[in-house]
């Protein structure tokens, strides 16, 4: 990977257009000398996705990425500014559960130092830590699927 450094986001439009642009967060930790990939259940049905979130005025990507890993999961640590890849989904409009729009999300590493116990979301999900090629089963969107099952974090700059 290149490093590059990002630079904050200022929002022109208030983040508002057809095709929308999330920042997600694939957290992991080492555990027992393997690698493990931490999930959290949607707050709709229930199935097993990443967190993310929308893009947030005057952060990076990356940092926005962290900020939903804090509020969704419950977890701190070390963010990488380096996208691991997008992947493609549909999410609810806002304040209209009949309308869906298109979502492309980016998502960036966090290596977790820190899980709390007490956290915004905390009463609203579950989480749970898988194997990578586990994870990647029950993820719905092939794309992350994918970028879950390769996931290599000695690749990390």
């Amino acid at each position: 990977m290149i490093p590059t450094k990002q630079q904050p986001i200022k929002l022109a439009d208030g983040g508002k257009r057809s095709v929308r642009t999330q920042f997600g967060t694939l957290c992991y930790r080492h555990h027992q000398g393997r690698v493990q990939i931490l999930l959290i259940s949607s707050r709709g049905v229930g199935r097993w996705v990443i967190p993310k979130g929308w893009p947030m005025d005057e952060k990076t990507p990356a940092e926005a990425a962290a900020v939903e890993a804090f509020e969704e999961a419950g977890v701190k640590g070390k963010v990488y500014e380096a996208c691991l890849g997008i992947y493609s989904t549909m999410r609810e409009a806002a304040g209209n559960g009949d309308e869906m729009i298109p979502c492309i999300v980016a998502i960036f590493p966090l290596k977790v130092k820190q899980i709390l116990k007490e956290y915004p979301e905390a009463g609203e999900r579950k989480r749970q830590w898988f194997s990578p090629k586990k994870a990647s089963t029950l993820i719905d969107e092939p794309e992350l699927a994918q970028i879950i099952r390769n996931f290599d974090p000695k690749s990390l700059i």
